[in-house]
């Protein structure tokens, strides 16, 4: 959810939705925040209209500026319940979250969120094993399998792909410093 809307309690939200007409009154959708040490929260729609390319959502208990602003920030996400059928292929971010993401085999670590928008591909940030995040698109050609019962990407990324996130080492950390201390002169 994008910023709060009117006085009553109303947000409006970005729809990633492909399916048209996907959110009516009386739909029930989960509030995820952003940060980890928020909780999920069920919600019902009372109302909804669009707006500046955006959708605005009204809902049930939710009645002020104060208590909408607390749901800025949130993803919703469609109960798994009332999820539509997809196309093969096709798959939900929620499903992908927490998947472990195998490279030939090799466990490199597990999504933590999805990022759109960055390019032609979705970006998945995975948690390795010593903390780092790594940002592995999500392209067809690198995808082997997703499996979202055993929560696993196989995948077959290109060498050096993952050392692209790695930490700069003490020699390349004083090759970027060295232009900064020309230009200074």
């Amino acid at each position: 959810m994008v910023k709060t809307q009117g006085r009553r309690g109303e947000v409006a939200s970005e729809v990633l939705s492909d399916v048209p007409g996907r959110f009516t009154i009386g739909m029930r959708l989960l509030a995820l925040p952003r940060q980890p040490e928020g909780r999920r929260r069920e919600l019902e729609v009372e109302e909804l209209w669009p707006h500046k390319g955006l959708l605005v959502l009204k809902f049930v208990g939710v009645d002020s500026i104060s208590e909408a602003e607390a749901l800025v920030g949130s993803e919703l996400q469609v109960l798994r319940s009332e999820r539509s059928q997809l196309q093969a292929g096709w798959n939900y971010v929620s499903d992908l979250v927490g998947c472990a993401v195998l490279d030939h085999g090799r466990d490199i670590g597990r999504i933590e969120d999805v990022q759109f928008g960055t390019g032609e591909a979705p970006l998945l940030i995975v948690r390795d094993a010593s903390a780092r995040l790594l940002e592995v698109p999500f392209a067809e050609a690198y995808l082997d399998a997703v499996d979202v019962e055993r929560k696993q990407l196989r995948m077959k990324l290109p060498d050096g792909l993952l050392e692209v996130n790695a930490p700069l080492t003490a020699e390349e950390k004083l090759e970027q410093a060295q232009p900064a201390r020309n230009k200074k002169r």
